[in-house]
């Protein structure tokens, strides 16, 4: 019976694709200069590329994340572990860092680990279709070890050997193939599973529906199309984040933090003109003594530079309190979400 160990696959990739990153912003072009040396192999260069990059935005998690990939490639696990842990800890909506935390886990030999990294996976995103086959494999692969052990204590268990063999036969090369395998009349000494292939995740600049690279029986890879969902996931925190510190300063009485959370093309419901209408609501927040702006029940839809809020709005002003549904439109600008539509109702 064939022996097979781990492999992490991340250098078999090629389309290079993140889920759960889609930014479509203007510095595009650093992730595609980092990628291209990935596929390169140029490993040195990609690492300085997002080092660099990474120096005046620390906490962007696509470049972080590809950072992960490079060090992965280049068997610098613990840096890896620690870069993929902290972006779960940043962005715990994620799946992918998980996912990938699951592959380093399973290839040294950290099956509970990895196991659980899947888990927590499939918990941000149930739709999540290679975590759920990856911790199929780990599973197995936990089998494999439990009936070995069996055999170890009860060679004359003749119900065992058939399993572990048939879960040997899952993962070699033969794949879809039937293999009958005789049951011994005396257990023979157990040999470990053939262990198998998790899938990981690695870095794309793709702008839309991204694609994960999954690995097939025979080896091959084909794309899985992942959830808009998890396309979405990361922007839609940083949308919601503006709104939220916009009902902050609306509450605070800030009126700079305030208006800054407008577009320059925003426009006033009343029709009145920009500055007009900042006057207007500049004498209305300032002549309150007490403003209190609760937001609930949020649903939030990206589509690359816009985006889309709805929610309950709980408004108390003084003796005035009011609640209502209200709807944001925002527009990408720059590393900022900013209102162009407010309508109520």
């Amino acid at each position: 019976m064939p022996i097979f160990s781990f492999s992490r696959r991340l250098s078999l990739s090629i389309l290079f694709a993140i889920a759960g990153f889609s930014f479509g912003i203007a510095k595009a072009d650093d992730y595609q200069d980092v990628n291209r040396l990935i596929k390169a192999k140029q490993m040195p260069e990609a690492l300085a590329k997002a080092d660099q990059y990474l120096a005046s935005k620390p906490r962007d998690p696509q470049m972080r994340f590809m950072k992960g990939v490079i060090q992965s490639e280049t068997g610098k696990t613990s840096e890896a572990i620690s870069t993929f842990t902290r972006l779960t800890e940043d962005y715990p909506e994620l799946p992918e860092p998980y996912n990938n935390l699951a592959v380093i886990y399973a290839n040294g030999g950290q099956f509970d680990k990895a196991r659980s990294a899947l888990e927590m996976a499939i918990r941000t995103n149930p739709s999540y279709a290679t975590a759920h086959e990856n911790l199929g494999d780990i599973y197995a692969k936990l089998a494999s070890q439990s009936y070995a052990k069996a055999l170890q204590l009860d060679s004359s268990n003749t119900a065992v050997a058939p399993k572990l063999a048939l879960i040997s036969e899952l993962f070699s090369p033969a794949g879809n193939k039937t293999v009958s395998t005789p049951v011994p009349t005396t257990a023979p000494a157990p040999a470990p599973a053939p262990a198998p292939t998790v899938s990981p995740v690695v870095a794309s600049t793709q702008p839309k529906v991204p694609t994960i690279v999954t690995a097939s029986p025979n080896g091959t890879n084909q794309p899985n199309v992942a959830s808009p969902v998890v396309v979405n996931a990361l922007v839609g925190r940083d949308v919601e984040a503006a709104v939220a510190n916009w009902a902050k300063a609306w509450g605070d009485r800030n009126m700079d933090a305030y208006l800054a959370s407008y577009s320059k093309d925003f426009l006033p419901p009343t029709k009145q003109s920009h500055s007009a209408w900042a006057e207007e609501r500049k004498t209305r927040i300032m002549g309150k003594t007490h403003i209190s702006v609760k937001l609930s029940n949020l649903t939030t839809n990206v589509n690359g530079t816009v985006a889309t809020v709805k929610f309950k709005q709980d408004y108390k002003a003084d003796a005035l309190s009011a609640s209502s549904r209200k709807t944001l439109e925002l527009v990408k600008s720059g590393d900022h979400w900013l209102i162009t539509k407010e309508i109520s109702g």
